[in-house]
Protein backbone atom coordinates (compact mmCIF):
# COMPACT_ATOMS: atom_id res chain seq x y z
CA UNK A 1 0.00 0.00 0.00
CA UNK A 2 1.27 3.46 -0.90
CA UNK A 3 1.59 5.84 2.02
CA UNK A 4 0.70 9.48 1.45
CA UNK A 5 2.93 11.91 3.33
CA UNK A 6 0.59 14.85 2.88
CA UNK A 7 -2.62 15.92 1.22
CA UNK A 8 -3.38 19.34 -0.22
CA UNK A 9 -6.46 20.78 -1.88
CA UNK A 10 -6.00 23.61 -4.34
CA UNK A 11 -8.61 25.82 -5.95
CA UNK A 12 -8.42 28.27 -8.83
CA UNK A 13 -11.43 29.78 -10.57
CA UNK A 14 -13.74 26.75 -10.95
CA UNK A 15 -11.00 24.08 -10.83
CA UNK A 16 -10.36 21.90 -7.80
CA UNK A 17 -7.25 19.74 -7.40
CA UNK A 18 -6.48 17.14 -4.74
CA UNK A 19 -2.76 16.50 -4.36
CA UNK A 20 -1.32 13.39 -2.72
CA UNK A 21 2.35 13.82 -1.79
CA UNK A 22 4.38 10.59 -1.61
CA UNK A 23 8.01 9.55 -1.31
CA UNK A 24 9.43 9.01 -4.76
CA UNK A 25 11.65 10.28 -7.51
CA UNK A 26 9.74 13.18 -9.02
CA UNK A 27 6.91 11.64 -11.03
CA UNK A 28 3.84 13.83 -11.36
CA UNK A 29 0.65 12.00 -12.33
CA UNK A 30 -2.45 14.06 -13.13
CA UNK A 31 -5.72 12.19 -13.65
CA UNK A 32 -3.78 9.02 -14.55
CA UNK A 33 -1.46 10.71 -17.08
CA UNK A 34 2.03 12.14 -16.84
CA UNK A 35 2.07 15.92 -16.38
CA UNK A 36 3.69 16.47 -19.77
CA UNK A 37 0.95 14.41 -21.45
CA UNK A 38 -1.91 16.03 -19.51
CA UNK A 39 -0.77 19.62 -20.15
CA UNK A 40 0.38 19.95 -23.74
CA UNK A 41 1.64 23.50 -23.15
CA UNK A 42 5.08 23.53 -21.42
CA UNK A 43 4.14 26.76 -19.63
CA UNK A 44 1.30 25.01 -17.81
CA UNK A 45 3.63 22.18 -16.80
CA UNK A 46 6.07 24.80 -15.49
CA UNK A 47 3.27 26.38 -13.42
CA UNK A 48 2.51 23.01 -11.83
CA UNK A 49 6.17 22.42 -10.90
CA UNK A 50 6.81 25.89 -9.42
CA UNK A 51 6.31 24.97 -5.72
CA UNK A 52 8.68 22.01 -6.11
CA UNK A 53 11.32 24.19 -7.80
CA UNK A 54 11.14 26.85 -5.11
CA UNK A 55 11.52 24.33 -2.27
CA UNK A 56 14.12 22.28 -4.22
CA UNK A 57 12.14 19.05 -3.74
CA UNK A 58 11.47 18.14 -7.38
CA UNK A 59 13.36 14.82 -7.16
CA UNK A 60 12.35 14.02 -3.57
CA UNK A 61 8.59 13.45 -3.87
CA UNK A 62 6.15 11.88 -6.28
CA UNK A 63 2.73 13.46 -6.74
CA UNK A 64 -0.62 11.93 -7.57
CA UNK A 65 -3.13 14.65 -8.51
CA UNK A 66 -6.81 14.52 -9.36
CA UNK A 67 -8.21 17.70 -10.88
CA UNK A 68 -11.62 18.59 -12.24
CA UNK A 69 -13.52 21.62 -13.49
CA UNK A 70 -12.43 24.67 -15.42
CA UNK A 71 -9.95 24.93 -18.25
CA UNK A 72 -6.27 24.08 -18.58
CA UNK A 73 -4.99 27.32 -17.04
CA UNK A 74 -7.29 27.08 -14.02
CA UNK A 75 -6.41 23.41 -13.55
CA UNK A 76 -2.68 24.17 -13.61
CA UNK A 77 -3.18 26.93 -11.03
CA UNK A 78 -5.26 24.64 -8.82
CA UNK A 79 -2.53 21.98 -9.01
CA UNK A 80 0.10 24.55 -8.03
CA UNK A 81 -2.02 25.70 -5.09
CA UNK A 82 -2.59 22.12 -3.93
CA UNK A 83 1.09 21.22 -4.17
CA UNK A 84 2.06 24.29 -2.15
CA UNK A 85 -0.46 23.37 0.56
CA UNK A 86 0.74 19.76 0.65
CA UNK A 87 4.37 20.86 1.00
CA UNK A 88 3.57 23.15 3.91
Amino acid sequence: MVKNLALGTGRRKTSVARVFLRDGSGEITINGKEASDYFSDPLLEYIVKQPLDVTDTLQKYSLYITVKGGGPSGQAGACRHGIARALS
